[in-house]
């Protein structure tokens, strides 16, 4: 049956309408980005048999080109869709965290770094540099590494941060695990990065770990 003939109550635009977004599951949403299915199948069936194929959204929206392009009822045009959706979630999100003081809404903060690298395949290390009022003054991403690390240098942090002139920074990196909880190594560079920050009167405000559904703050934490 056609998702034109379910109930309103049931059909994924309607109900998004009628409900707000956040009632809609993950095949729902899916849906609606895909707009049609293929011959046979509607585009919710289509949705629930995409997320099964790559196991979760998170693999989805995170494959690369080939990969995408190659599942049925996929192509191209759906992964340059696709892109700008997730580049304009974050550019949204980084104005956001742009126009007023960032540590004001570590909320804001977390749901930036979510979208900004939660999706990574591999270990990205972030700076958010912020000017002494603590506001943005940008965002750069560092270093990058294998699937379990992200080789990061206390030496090269300072340089970045000082040609930013900023009077503060946070950090911020992504476990491809999915998994947020800091490990030794986590906790270990950010000691370092303190120290060596401090020499040159940068404040760590804080270091947030990324993982599929929590971002864990260190900070929150009282770590530091």
């Amino acid at each position: 049956m056609s998702i034109k003939n379910w109930p309103a109550t049931e059909r994924p635009r309607e109900k998004l309408l009628q409900q707000g977004v956040s009632a809609l599951s993950d095949a729902e949403l899916l849906a609606i980005f895909l707009r049609t299915g293929i011959t046979g199948i509607d585009a919710v069936s289509l949705a629930r048999q995409l997320l099964s194929q790559f196991g979760s959204l998170k693999s989805l929206l995170s494959a690369n080109q080939q990969q995408f392009c190659a599942a049925k009822g996929l192509g191209e045009a759906k992964f340059v869709q696709l892109q700008a959706v997730l580049e304009l979630s974050k550019r949204y999100l980084e104005q956001q965290i742009q126009r007023d003081t960032v540590f004001t809404d570590p909320a804001t903060v977390k749901r930036y770094l979510q979208h900004a690298i939660s999706h990574k395949q591999r270990e990205e290390f972030l700076l958010l540099y912020l000017d002494s009022q603590h506001r943005l003054i940008k965002t750069e991403s560092l270093f990058s590494g294998t699937i379990d690390a992200s080789p990061v240098y206390p030496r090269i942090v300072v340089q970045h941060a000082l040609a930013h002139n900023a009077a503060a920074v946070i950090l911020a990196h992504n476990h491809p695990s999915g998994v947020a909880e800091p490990s030794r190594a986590d906790r270990s560079i950010t000691e370092r990065l303190v120290q060596a920050l401090m020499l040159v009167d940068i404040k760590v405000l804080d270091h947030f770990v990324v993982g599929d559904t929590d971002v864990i703050s260190f900070a929150e934490r009282g770590w530091l």
